[in-house]
Order: structure tokens, then sequence, then C-alpha cells
């Protein structure tokens, strides 16, 4: 068939329908000409050169051509892998900047760039056409009705978030139609957010959506996926997979639908997003993008053997983010998540790589730079996952201003606490009163620390309590893959047993982990599904398990009914009381006329903590004081804060320990609250005053209420 060619505009990048026709442009500073494929219902394909080229931009504009157009690259250039050039014509390219995906990548001999048969791996041309194998994108109508829908900017001391993964969450869930299991609209569904309400979560992290490499070749001659979606290929696409629209496109409008249905009922969205590599992999990897659209300036290349690929991610590839167009292309995304879809903030996966402008990671890479001058992200929740795999990449405590971070020492010192693994309590102690010693010297606030026991990473809060070692012979790598040092413990059995002892200490032991979190300064984050007890069966590393492995199991609601119950209780207990939620750091002054600190820490014995006591790693017990009358910081209309006090007694002795109310607080009367040995909150809790002794059983802790205190004053 003829088409019209106009010479279009550089601006914007993708393609662009305005009603009458589509605008396409693609920067490629290497390239030699690029043509425009457009592709029938029937998959034939028509190629457009595109002749204009501004600031190394190419792009075209075609009339009548709108939205559901199916379409892909083809660019031309060198071949020469050493030095850094993989172009070649025979392969269709995915446009980075496209909004819409049809279906994924067929894995096959044709993604590649070079030749399976070359003596030299990579370094044969490939003629293999990989039209068929590689999905198209599609041009979109982007046009919405929000009614009236904006981000709603709850306050991080507020906020208590849910990571999840879109397909995993409501693929077993059977109050969700069939068709809209393991969807966007699935996840829209009232039986999906009435769950996330009734737990009371305020935000959802989402597991990476961009589209991705579903089939890499490691996992295909497995019969596996890649289920976490790690890999991205496109990053203002949301995953055709796990939408139920059959429409070219519909992805988009799903999700946006789902978006505006969790913020009606008062749930953020998060995206976990992968801007440090894609899914195209080393010297080794398919061509079905950015490496071939232009590999030198999309991609970290080796400076003195630019055939491989500098790798801070172990994923093979790093994005080239000194590159000012790698950056566009990274804040274009960034922008087109919050003002066209209304995503309230981010997840930066191995975030460490995205500051390296060199070898170094630097905190003020431009990366950082750009976000804090853009007045769209400045405003929304920015969370780091504070490392990559690289030399230096541990950053945890070291990311500026603005950003908060996945706290992996928060993660470790609680889990080796709750062990009994020697360790010291002043190392605890900082980690529950927000980790003052990694974010207050460069001016933030506790909310900086997103506390988490467990992540998609990992061990489940049940498996960590089940299990001593990793069980992943099922990824089919004989367990050499996932981490080998989990802070684990199994409570004397591994794995599954009918041992009741054993069963008993696990609840309490899950219980303990959960209080600890969630009245923890920070932001707390929970896994899915740890809310009711989803095991993993040991899989520390379930990326390939898209299965019963790693979907929720919605009948675990009926059998974990009580610690159900008690994760509600005890997000909603939280909620109440802002002592346990502060804006700002304790600063442990006096409070006038009493004698009393905003918080006090103490012996079993109610005697203050000595030095020794701080520092020495066989110290397992521990009591702290919370004065609700010692919040200095004010709520949002200036108002003074009042909350109730609260005595909490930990001890993760294997023994019961006896606890005194400390002096000062003998005054008062206490009730308890909370008793983890106890499947749920206290009802009629036992009432303490004096010098009476509170026994703690061993792995266990105890929460104890002031009385006489007025109705907390919500911030």
């Amino acid at each position: 068939m003829y088409l019209s060619l106009w010479p279009g505009k550089p601006y914007p990048l993708g393609a662009k329908w305005d009603g009458k026709g589509t605008n396409f442009a693609l920067f490629s500073e290497h390239a030699t000409s690029v043509e425009l494929c457009l592709f029938d219902k029937l998959g034939r394909e028509t190629r457009l050169c595109l002749r204009e080229v501004s600031n190394f931009v190419w792009h075209g504009y075609v009339p009548s051509i709108g939205p559901g157009q199916r379409y892909g690259f083809r660019v031309h250039g060198p071949f020469a892998p050493q030095e850094g050039y993989r172009f070649n014509p025979n392969k269709l390219l995915i446009d980075p900047y496209a909004r819409a995906i049809e279906g994924d990548i067929q894995f096959g001999e044709g993604i590649f760039g070079y030749r399976w048969d070359d003596p030299q791996e990579d370094l044969g041309f490939s003629e293999l056409n990989s039209a068929e194998l590689i999905p198209k994108c599609i041009v979109v109508d982007e046009s919405f009705d929000w009614e009236g829908d904006k981000l709603l900017r709850t306050p991080a001391h507020q906020t208590v978030i849910y990571e999840m993964h879109v397909k995993g969450f409501t693929t077993l869930h059977s109050e969700i139609p069939r068709k809209l299991r393991g969807t966007y609209a699935g996840l829209a569904h009232p039986g999906a957010i009435s769950h996330l309400q009734a737990l009371g979560v305020t935000a959802i992290e989402l597991m990476p959506i961009h589209h991705f490499l579903n089939c890499p070749g490691h996992l295909v001659n497995k019969g596996l996926k890649n289920y976490w979606g790690y890999d991205s290929l496109a990053y203002l696409a949301p995953y055709s997979g796990y939408s139920a629209s059959g429409s070219r496109g519909g992805q988009v409008q799903e999700f946006k639908e789902m978006v505006k249905a969790l913020h009606k009922s008062g749930i953020e969205v998060i995206l976990d997003v992968v801007y440090n590599h894609t899914g195209e992999g080393n010297q080794l990897g398919p061509t079905i993008s950015l490496k071939g659209i232009d590999n030198t300036s999309y991609y970290r290349l080796v400076e003195e053997d630019p055939r491989h690929y500098m790798d801070f991610t172990g994923c093979g590839n790093s994005l080239n983010v000194r590159e000012p167009q790698v950056l566009k292309l990274i804040m274009d995304s960034l922008r087109y998540w919050v003002q066209e879809c209304h995503v309230d903030g981010f997840r930066f996966d191995l975030a460490s790589a995205l500051a390296r402008e060199l070898y170094a990671v630097d905190r003020l890479a431009s990366f950082f730079d750009i976000i804090h001058q853009d007045p769209t992200l400045a405003d929304v929740k920015l969370i780091a996952e504070p490392w990559d795999v690289g030399e230096g990449g541990y950053q945890v405590g070291e990311f500026p201003l603005l950003w908060s971070e996945w706290n992996g020492k928060y993660r470790d010192t609680v889990r080796d606490f709750w062990r009994g693994e020697d360790s010291r309590l002043a190392e605890f102690a900082y980690r529950f009163t927000g980790s003052s010693d990694l974010y207050m010297a460069n001016g933030r606030s506790p909310n900086a620390s997103i506390n988490f026991i467990t992540a998609h990473d990992g061990f489940t809060l049940n498996d960590l309590v089940s299990y001593n070692q990793k069980h992943n012979e099922a990824n089919g790598e004989d367990s050499r893959d996932g981490d080998n040092h989990n802070r684990s413990w199994n409570c004397g059995e591994e794995g599954e047993t009918s041992d009741t002892s054993i069963l008993k200490l696990r609840k309490h032991q899950r219980r303990n982990f959960l209080v600890t979190l969630l009245l923890s300064q920070g932001v707390p984050m929970l896994l899915m599904g740890d809310e009711m007890g989803r095991s993993q069966g040991g899989n520390n590393n379930a990326y390939c398990q898209d299965n019963e492995v790693s979907w929720l199991n919605w009948e675990l609601q009926e059998e974990n009914e009580a610690l159900l119950d008690f994760s509600r209780q005890l997000i909603d207990f939280r909620r109440k009381h802002p002592v346990f939620r502060r804006r700002k750091w304790f600063q442990g002054r006096a409070i006038h006329g009493y004698g009393v600190h905003d918080i006090g820490w103490f012996n079993p014995d109610g005697g203050k903590m000595t030095e020794e006591q701080w520092n020495a790693g066989y110290t397992k017990a521990i009591g702290i004081f919370l004065n609700g009358e010692g919040i200095a910081t004010p709520g949002e209309q200036g108002q003074k804060i009042i909350d109730d006090s609260f005595l909490l007694f930990f001890n993760a002795h294997y023994e019961t320990l006896d606890f005194c109310i400390p002096d000062g607080l003998q005054q008062w009367e206490w009730l308890t609250i909370i008793d983890t040995t106890k499947p749920r909150f206290v009802r009629r809790g036992k009432r303490y005053t004096d010098n009476q002794v509170i026994l703690v059983e061993g792995r266990s802790l105890i929460l104890l209420q002031r009385l006489g205190i007025s109705e907390s004053e919500e911030d």
C-alpha cells in the first residue's frame, strides 16, 4: 500500500497521534539511516525511510495513521562490535518511547544480531529477519477521563507500603472474574481493593510493570519465565501480559483505570522501576531495542574494549546515564507515569548504578540533580534500593535529600535480634528509632528509612521462620542462585513440620517481626501475603516461578485468620498513634515537670542501660518508653500532638525474663495491649502499677499502654 510521509517533527520522541495522523521520532546519533516499519492486520510490512534528521532525531509524519497501528524500526549503521557498534537492519527494533507493545518476544535465533554458528561468537553478522519474533509497538490514543483524580500525596509518616506483584496478587482470587485475574483490571476489582483497605495499607508498590523481556534463553530451555520482570525493554509501556483487554493498546487505558480505582480507595501506586539495565544483556544478548538503535550511546561500554559492557547490575549491561539522551529517556519516562498515569512514586531498582558517572558512586550525580530540579518529580515518593553489585555499590544512608531508601541494615539487624544472634542492642535501637545514624546528618527525617523484614527478593515472612537454608531447586540452578546469608531460623526443624511446639514458636516469631516493623519509626513495608502466612517453600529467589510458588494463595486467609486479624489490628494501631510515626527525630530531652524524656531505654530490672549493655552482643532484652506527650512537631494545622505513652519490653532470649516498670513511670497505671505469645491483640489486658513484675516469655514482646490520657489527637 502507498503511504505519504511528511517531514514531521523531532519532538516528542516515539509515536504521537494528533487526531489526523501520527508523528514518529527516534534518537540515534550514529545511525546512517532509519526505517519506520508499519504492519497491517495480516502482518505485512511497509517500510518508510525517515529522511529528516534534527539533532540526531530521525522523524516523519504519516497522515491517516492512528491508534491501533502496529510499528517498529529498522536502523542502519556499522556492524562493528569490537568498536561498540551493533547496527543490523535485519532486526526489527522496539521503540524505547512506545506507549504500548502488543505481546511478548518469542525466543529464537532471529532476535540476535550475530550468527549463532559463528566461531567468533558475537562478531558474525546475522541476516535473519526478526520481525516474526518481535512484538510490535502500538500507536495509542492517550486521552482518558480521570474524573478529577489527582495524586494522593499521603505524607510519608502516615504511609504503610505493601509490595506486590500484579499477576501474583489476583491470579488465585476466587472472587475476581477469571478473565480479570492476574491483570491491572483484576487489581482494580473490589475483591482485591477490599483486602488492601481492610489491611490498612496506604500504598502498593508494584513490581516492574514496564514492558519487559519474559523469555531469556537460560529460562526458556528450562521451561521457565521471567516472572519478576526486572528486564525492562520499554520504559513508557505497561506490560501487555498484565492486561485483560483484547484491544491493541488497551493496556494503557486499563492501567489508568486501575490507578483511578485505587486512588478512589485512598491507596497510592508506587512503581518499581529498572532504569539501571535492560533485557538485552551483554554482548551475547539479543538485539531488541537500544542495542540496535545506538549501542554506544545507550549503554556503558568498557572503554578499552567497547565490544563488552560495564555491568554494575549482574544482568549483563548498565545504561549510560552520562549520555544526555539516556537521562532524557529516564526523565521522560518518570514524568509520563506521573503526569499521564497519575503514579504516586517510584522505587528505583539498584539505584546506586544510576549514580555511577565514572566508576565510583557519586551521590551528586547528574541523575539526582535533574530529578531534584524537576517540578513534576520533586513532590512524589522517591525510594532507592541503595546498592548495586559493583565495587562500592552499597550506599545505604548515602542518598541525597528528597530520597527514601530501602533500609537493608534495618532488615538485617531485626532479623539477627529475633533469631538470637549476638548483636549490639545499640544497633537495634538505631533501627527501631528510624536509623538516625544513617539519615540525620544529611538533613533527612526518620521517613527516609523504608523499614522492611522481607521483600520479593528473599524469604517470605513465613519462610524466614521456617528455613535455615534456601531451597531453590525448582529454579534449575542446583540452588546456586539466591542469597546464602538469609539471617533466618527454622525454630528447630527445616521446612514443614507437625511439631506443635515448633509451629507455636514460628507464630510467635512472625508476630515479633510484624510488631517490631509496624512500631518502628520510619516507613514500614510489608511483602504481599506475609499477613496471611504465604510460603514459597523455602525458595528465596522465585524470579522465574510464574506459578503457585509465587502466586498468593487466598485460601490462606482462613488457615491463618488470626495472623491476618493481628496484621490488620497492628496497622490500625499504628495509624491511631502518632508516637509510632513521628516526623522528626527523638531528642531525649526532659519533659517539664516530670523529669521524663521523650524516649527512654531500660534494663529488664527497670534501670537505665549501661554502655556495656548497649554494646555487648549477649544482651538480648530491652525496655523502651515512648512518651506520647513528648512529640515536639505540630500537626498539619499547627496543633499540639498528644498521644498515649507506651512501654515495650523486648525479650529475644530463649527463656522467660522478669521486667519491671522503670522508676519515674511507676505512678501510672499500665495496660497490656500486645503480647506476641497471643494470636491477637489482648482484649482484657492485665493492668500493672508500682513496681509489679511483668513476665515476658522467651522470644516475645509485650506492649503496655499508659492509662489516664485522653484520646490521641491525629496529626
